[in-house]
């Protein structure tokens, strides 16, 4: 029989180290493209955008969206500049083009960088054209006047009297901007990231240092709740990155990190140590890269970014943009979406504890034999 101490000092086998490594690289390979492919893919597609104005103008873009494969933009006819403002408050709007005389173009900041930053380089565009149309009336009326001179025929002049009409501005408008804190509005988007990791660092130390399911659950919900109250503190009353109701926001960080943490205590009460590992791939490697933070769920290729919004990430990040900034959106669906989490990660504890004292819990005894009569 093989010494056990000598087995233990025997260094690992050639294959198996070069196996492991290679494990290793496509591991980080995973972790890498789970966090570069939505950033790299997003682009905008089928955003929902307002659009109000001449039938002849709205046509014209309609049509020169229609020749791009995906369509950048949804456009959505809004009856007047009130109509595009509301719907952009309630988040069924990332903006709005408004055509005719005075052009206009309404971003918000606060629904993302990204469809702000896409509706101005459509306002410097419809900018460009508008000049051009304009030069290009000019240089006809000049062409016609030196024909003119050229048949020896007298040009028609405009009149002394009139003023020359001006040429159009397109302005932009920012109907929701962002706080003075996040003057790039990448502030909120960059605390999606610390959401994920508080609420999964939560669940882990529950799930390793406290035994008993009741206890875990305890603890999780006085970890929430002083989560909530530091979080926000340091976003909203430290850094101004937030707006809107100090309250509520905590509420959804509360509720956003208790959700994960049910979570990963939940498999590792159902599936034993495997569970942390479980849980942590479904929140960080699946759910955060789609969560839609630094770019809006349309932007995500494919059904990728609606899926997102049915995690905890997506559905958190989401939440508290409304809460922040856009106080008339319907948050239905994310609240809903993080306490489905949250009671099912309960319910997960519920039962993973059940089993476990049902297969510690020590077995009857069996009932003697009746004596044999002699």
């Amino acid at each position: 029989m093989s010494d056990p101490a000598v087995s233990a000092s025997r260094p690992t086998r050639w294959g198996v180290a070069a196996v492991l490594g290679l494990v290793g690289a496509v591991a980080i390979g995973v972790i890498v493209m789970a966090f570069v492919w939505p950033a790299a893919t997003a682009k905008p597609q089928n955003l929902p955008i307002g659009i109000s104005g001449p039938a002849a103008s709205v046509t014209a873009v309609e049509k020169a969206l229609a020749a791009q494969d995906p369509a950048p933009f949804a456009l959505e006819k809004v009856s007047s500049r009130a109509d595009a403002v509301a719907r952009i408050k309630e988040r069924t709007l990332y903006g709005a083009v408004l055509l005719g005389d005075t052009p206009e173009v309404l971003v918000a900041t606060a629904a993302g960088p990204a469809p702000a930053q896409a509706l101005r380089a459509v306002a410097a565009k419809l900018q460009s054209q508008i000049d051009a149309s304009a030069q290009s009336a000019l240089i006809a009326q000049l062409t016609a006047i030196s024909q003119a001179l050229a048949a020896g025929q007298r040009p028609t002049l405009p009149d002394a009297g009139s003023a020359p009409r001006a040429v159009p501005t397109v302005h932009v408008t920012d109907v929701v901007p962002v706080a003075a804190g996040d003057p790039t509005g990448a502030g909120l988007a960059a605390a999606a990231f610390p959401l994920v990791l508080g609420g999964m660092l939560g669940g882990i130390i529950l799930t390793l240092r406290v035994q008993g399911a009741i206890r875990r659950l305890v603890g999780l919900a006085a970890f929430g709740v002083a989560a909530g109250v530091v979080i926000v503190t340091v976003m909203q009353t430290w850094f101004g990155i937030l707006a809107g109701s100090w309250l509520l926001n905590a509420a959804v960080v509360a509720l956003s990190v208790t959700a994960t943490g049910a979570l990963i205590i939940g498999l590792a009460a159902l599936l034993g140590p495997i569970g942390i590992g479980v849980g942590a791939v479904i929140t960080l490697l699946v759910a955060n890269p789609i969560a839609g933070a630094a770019v809006p769920s349309p932007f995500l290729p494919g059904p990728w970014g609606a899926i997102g919004q049915w995690f905890v990430p997506g559905a958190s990040v989401t939440l508290l943009r409304s809460t922040s900034y856009f106080p008339d959106a319907a948050t239905a669906a994310q609240w809903l979406t993080l306490a489905a989490w949250l009671a099912g990660g309960v319910l997960l504890t519920l039962i993973g504890h059940r089993r476990t004292a049902a297969e510690l819990a020590p077995a009857a005894p069996e009932p003697e034999a009746p004596p044999v009569a002699a």
